[in-house]
């Protein structure tokens, strides 16, 4: 049944991806802290377990969306670079940063990233372009501060990236392949960080390299790739709108269970 679920959140996570561009992690670790915790892993280590095997997930999804993005020609390869330096630093250190947190207040954390995330969802928020893009230091600094953010949430840091670069004046196209490939050294960070501080913890279950549970972290890949071209076909046909506001729900419910499970 553990790994029929992980099947099942792997198809979610993949559809919402291609249906709604919804970074996995804010759907997949409530989902996966589920599992974990009736599948008796250990309480202080649920929390970290979900996020290094949400990053570990996304070094796959990013590959592919970075892929297809590039080959649309709308990746502007000159911002990915100039922000990925800061976006590896930032996403690494609060992957580390992360493992020392106790996992109820890391939990509270989460919860109140995802809500912001599945505001933004609901509201299709983006910013109106009022601004020139900073220097290298400027992206140096936004990237750290995206890679951050997006490591403790254990998503691709597109929700953060393409309001800023749409603030920046970069033109949506570019700005969302742009923030599909910088989504990749987020996740090879974030998960380095995770497997670091997971390689000293004791309890953790296997296999299992440092916070990445392995049967999850394949399972789960399995079925998202397959499931996020149909997500993405699908976007063509359904009511949109509609969609966003079930999937914010939902993303407000699974985060809220998560809390209660938790506490």
């Amino acid at each position: 049944m553990e790994w029929l679920a992980y099947l099942g959140i792997g198809a979610l996570v993949g559809f919402a991806a291609g249906l709604l561009g919804i970074g996995g992690g804010v759907v997949m670790v409530p989902l996966l802290v589920l599992v974990f915790r009736s599948s008796g892993v250990p309480a202080e280590h649920i929390m970290h377990v979900a996020l290094g095997t949400a990053l570990a997930a996304m070094v796959f999804t990013s590959l592919s969306s970075m892929r297809a993005h590039h080959a649309h020609g709308a990746v502007d390869w000159k911002i990915a670079r100039a922000m990925s330096p800061g976006m590896l630093a930032g996403s690494f250190v609060a992957a580390l940063v992360a493992g020392w947190i106790p996992t109820f207040p890391l939990a509270v954390g989460f919860t109140a990233l995802v809500f912001y995330a599945a505001t933004q969802i609901l509201l299709d928020l983006r910013p109106p372009g009022s601004r020139e893009l900073p220097g290298t230091a400027g992206l140096f600094g936004a990237g750290a501060v995206i890679g951050a953010v997006s490591s403790l949430l254990a998503a691709g840091g597109a929700f953060l990236t393409i309001p800023f670069l749409a603030w920046c004046q970069v033109p949506l196209r570019r700005a969302i392949g742009t923030a599909a490939a910088n989504g990749l050294p987020i996740a090879i960070a974030g998960t380095a960080g995770y497997v670091l501080n997971g390689v000293r913890a004791h309890g953790v279950p296997g296999p299992s390299i440092g916070y990445v549970y392995l049967p999850a972290l394949a399972l789960v890949v399995a079925t998202s790739m397959l499931a996020a071209p149909v997500g993405a076909r699908l976007a063509h046909r359904l009511p949109v709108k509609r969609l966003r506001a079930l999937f914010a729900a939902l993303l407000y419910f699974f985060a809220i269970r998560m809390l209660i499970g938790l506490w």
